[in-house]
């Protein structure tokens, strides 16, 4: 099931349909409707009751060196070569080797909705003034800002640092980012039982699966199975 977000009501329906399960990409929202599947799980973290683990804060206490600039939707061609090193590292099978960088540029800056890019780098002497880092490009998360809360529509980074987990940290930095705005959810798209790739999302809990009565808490017992 697919839409268009163009106009003016564009953010008002990305809000109505990611809360209903929709996923963005560019100016189109959509949802998995297979008649004999519902593999495809809609995943939010609940911000304010977020449980720390040992692992998190070890990742996040490594990833302190690092700051996440606040940035418009608009792409560079930093981005597409760390966007490229990152597919060839971890999605070398997947559809998205194929995109050239016109591509990339449609996948960022062709929105209607309340769209950000946060850029990590390496925190340098002026960063608590200016708010942004130094040196290389480390990460790129693409989110969208609804008014319940950050909804992380892509992200991706330096296959090659190893100081810390960069993709968790991203996830630890957008709960942050979320609590301190008021947010209470950090939107994550789809969780597949059993799927190895999917598996770190069943990590950040407390989390809400979205099914037929509605959004739910999930029960850690049964993630904790499919992980």
């Amino acid at each position: 099931m697919f839409t268009h977000l163009v106009g003016h009501g564009a953010p008002a329906l990305n809000e109505v349909l990611t809360q209903g399960g929709f996923r963005r990409s560019q100016n189109i929202a959509y949802r998995p409707a297979c008649e004999q599947c519902q593999a495809c799980v809609s995943v939010r973290v609940r911000v304010n009751d977020f449980k720390w683990s040992k692992s998190f804060k070890r990742v996040w206490k490594t990833g302190s060196e690092l700051i996440g600039a606040r940035l418009p939707a608009s792409p560079s061609a930093e981005q597409y070569d760390l966007f490229r090193d990152y597919l060839q590292e971890r999605h070398e099978d997947g559809g998205m080797t194929e995109m050239s960088v016109l591509d990339y540029a449609m996948m960022v800056e062709d929105t209607h909705v309340e769209t950000l890019v946060i850029e990590y780098r390496r925190r340098g002497p002026d960063s608590f003034v200016t708010g942004t880092g130094d040196g290389p490009l480390l990460g790129v998360a693409l989110s969208d800002q609804l008014s319940d809360g950050l909804s992380m529509v892509y992200s991706f980074y330096d296959p090659n640092y190893t100081d810390t987990a960069l993709g968790t940290y991203m996830i630890l930095d957008h709960i942050e980012r979320a609590r301190k705005m008021r947010l209470p959810y950090v939107y994550l798209g789809y969780w597949v039982g059993g799927s190895a790739k999917m598996a770190y999302k069943a990590r950040f809990r407390p989390q809400e699966h979205l099914g037929p009565n509605g959004w739910t808490i999930a029960d850690t017992e049964a993630t904790n199975s499919e992980t």
